[in-house]
């Protein structure tokens, strides 16, 4: 684990793997922190050098500024940015689920020179509504993280993980407890203003997408009407699979990076 300050704040990575193979950056889901790609690292580091991060107030990186009430899509590309430029990478691959992989947009649409393909899961050119991410938002701020995860935590996995594996639920209602408020909230504040969906008509970066058949925040409705956008080819969409496929099915997710990528 390392660090970085990036704009006056301090942000938590890890740079792991052979600096002579390429590098690839992973972003995690909101709520959530770089711990979601674990299980996945052994066999992503036979072929890339990966880069992973949290997001502001979460994990361990430092909260939003209190001087700053907005966080915007080109903020978070300009820290991914940072951290390629750290790991000394004048382009590289991208992967990012959920508020990942709206950093991930931002990138393909404003930045495509820093990259050499994009995977994007279980996101979407617009994610739910201004008024339910707003909602979220002024809840989180008047109840805090520990109480809203209880709700929020389950709807990111589908059945069949909830049935099987309960502790991996609890683990995460933990973790996004421990989050910081106000950055969570800005966040979704963020994400009831993205709209991609007229930025990524010209795109020309290799794009694949990815989503979960039992995903309720981005259903592959989502996933599809974000390729009909952007160009890709049909998303492939992971069985019995909800919104964290890094978490729920880490091989398969894997598999899909190395044949894509390699």
């Amino acid at each position: 684990m390392a660090f970085l300050k990036h704009n006056g704040r301090t942000v938590c990575y890890r740079l792991l793997g052979d600096s002579a193979k390429p590098l690839l950056m992973l972003a995690h889901p909101l709520g959530m922190t770089q711990a979601v790609w674990d299980d996945m690292l052994p066999a992503l580091l036979n072929s890339f050098r990966v880069l992973t991060w949290d997001l502001p107030g979460h994990g361990a990186s430092a909260a939003w500024p209190e001087a700053s009430d907005q966080i915007t899509p080109e903020d978070l590309a300009e820290e991914a940015l940072t951290l390629a430029t750290a790991a000394e990478a004048q382009r590289f691959h991208f992967a990012g689920t959920s508020i990942g992989g709206v950093i991930g947009q931002q990138l393909v649409s404003k930045h495509a020179d820093r990259l050499l393909s994009a995977t994007l899961t279980n996101t979407g050119a617009v994610i739910g509504t201004p008024d339910a991410w707003n909602t979220r938002s002024a809840s989180v701020l008047g109840l805090g993280l520990s109480t809203m995860a209880v709700d929020i935590v389950p709807r990111w996995f589908g059945a069949a993980a909830c049935e099987q594996q309960p502790a991996l639920v609890e683990g995460w209602r933990v973790i996004m407890g421990r989050g910081d408020n106000r950055s969570y909230a800005l966040l979704c504040e963020m994400l009831g203003r993205v709209d991609f969906r007229e930025m990524l008509s010209e795109q020309r970066v290799p794009l694949r997408l990815v989503g979960g058949s039992d995903d309720v925040a981005t259903p592959p409705d989502t996933l599809r009407a974000l390729a009909d956008v952007s160009g890709a080819t049909e998303p492939v969409i992971l069985e019995q699979v909800g919104h964290v496929p890094s978490l729920e099915c880490p091989d398969k997710l894997t598999q899909i990076l190395v044949n894509n990528l390699t």
